[in-house]
């Protein structure tokens, strides 16, 4: 079969039909239970070596962590860490937010949420509508705005005693949450060569990858980070411009025994990435999808066609529509063009890089 095939416009007119949407699985009991069984696509731009494809988990209601604050949330609840009444309290500045106030306040919780200045006006706009409490911190700290953040969230541990964290960095709910995804994998392509993920929390990554392992020893696993970052010994900047993925701090969910090889790119390199993501592959998606794209598209023009790359895929592209999309912004920036590599430099861990480099990570 030629790749891309032709769409079946009989096969798409009638996936409409209510008799076939009721004989499949689409119904859902409620909102939290959409969370997961994410479409996993082919990417077109995958056009020799091997098949790569892009697992759309910017497609959970809010974005993949969905997952985490579903599992971690739940898991609170049934073992009494959580009880009905309590409120619960995270930091985050996109994703996980949104997904602790989906799953949180859907269940009766107060939500509260402790962001930074970064945090865009959609993602503001939505968690004040499902019902939260934000709070902004002002300054950085001494390890920037995380450090902030979590000395904010300390404080509000002590104005609710009986709140609940969902310690996104450290819980070891976050890894677990992604083993369903690595059996959706597996239900869908039986079989994965190359795994390639953004770094932040280390939940997806890790946790996916320690899934799939149990049944693909020689699986290859890839993370990807921003230049910046601190994650794989690299100094840290916090004015970079990357969100999602990076961090100025290192979790203990990050498992570096788990990770055969990091790439990093910088913040030019993530926005062009980007908006290739969007004008080739039609998927409309943040930097931690744009620049997993770029290494999964990469890794894949040398493996031979029998082999299979897997990108996660986890972030929407509609929160960074004045950043990321914003040619203005890039100007404010000084990004004056969006470049991007036909391929990274090749160095050696603990170098630190200005660019797409990567490196094969020392496993002792």
């Amino acid at each position: 079969m030629t790749y891309p095939p032709q769409l079946d416009t009989s096969i798409a007119l009638d996936a409409g039909d209510p008799a076939k949407l009721a004989a499949g699985t689409m119904l859902r009991e409620n909102i939290v239970d959409a969370i997961g069984r994410t479409p996993l696509v082919r990417l077109v731009t995958s056009k020799a070596g091997a098949a790569v494809y892009g697992k759309l988990e910017l497609l959970n209601p809010f974005g993949m962590k969905d997952r985490v604050a579903k599992r971690a949330i739940i898991e609170a609840r049934r073992v009494g860490v959580l009880r009905p009444e309590d409120p619960i309290i995270e930091s985050s500045s996109g994703t996980m937010a949104l997904g602790v106030a989906l799953v949180g306040t859907y269940l009766g919780h107060e939500v509260h949420i402790v962001t930074d200045p970064r945090i865009d006006a959609l993602t503001k706009a939505k968690l004040a509508v499902l019902g939260c409490q934000l709070h902004i911190v002002d300054r950085m700290t001494s390890q920037g705005w995380q450090s902030a953040r979590l000395e904010r969230l300390a404080e509000l541990l002590k104005q609710y005693p009986g709140a609940f964290w969902p310690r996104q960095y450290e819980n070891p709910d976050n890894p677990l949450a992604y083993a369903e995804l690595a059996d959706e994998l597996l239900a869908d392509l039986g079989h994965v060569d190359v795994l390639v993920g953004s770094v932040g929390s280390g939940g997806s990554l890790c946790g996916t990858a320690r899934a799939l392992r149990r049944h693909l020893p020689n699986l290859r696993v890839i993370a990807v980070d921003a230049v910046g970052s601190m994650i794989f010994d690299q100094p840290d900047r916090p004015t970079r411009l990357q969100s999602g993925l990076g961090n100025s701090l290192m979790p203990p969910n990050v498992d570096p025994s788990v990770i055969d090889e990091v790439h990093w790119l910088n913040d030019e390199e993530a926005f062009a990435a980007t908006w290739q993501l969007a004008r080739d592959e039609k998927i409309f998606a943040g930097n931690s999808s744009g620049s997993t794209y770029a290494v999964a598209r990469w890794v894949g023009r040398s493996l031979p066609a029998s082999s299979t790359v897997v990108a996660i895929l986890p972030d929407r592209g509609d929160r960074y529509s004045d950043t990321i999309y914003n040619p203005e912004y890039h100007k404010q920036k000084g990004i004056q063009a969006l470049r991007l590599p036909d391929a990274p430099t090749e160095t050696t861990y603990g170098t630190p890089v200005e660019s797409w480099s990567y490196a094969a990570l020392p496993h002792t």
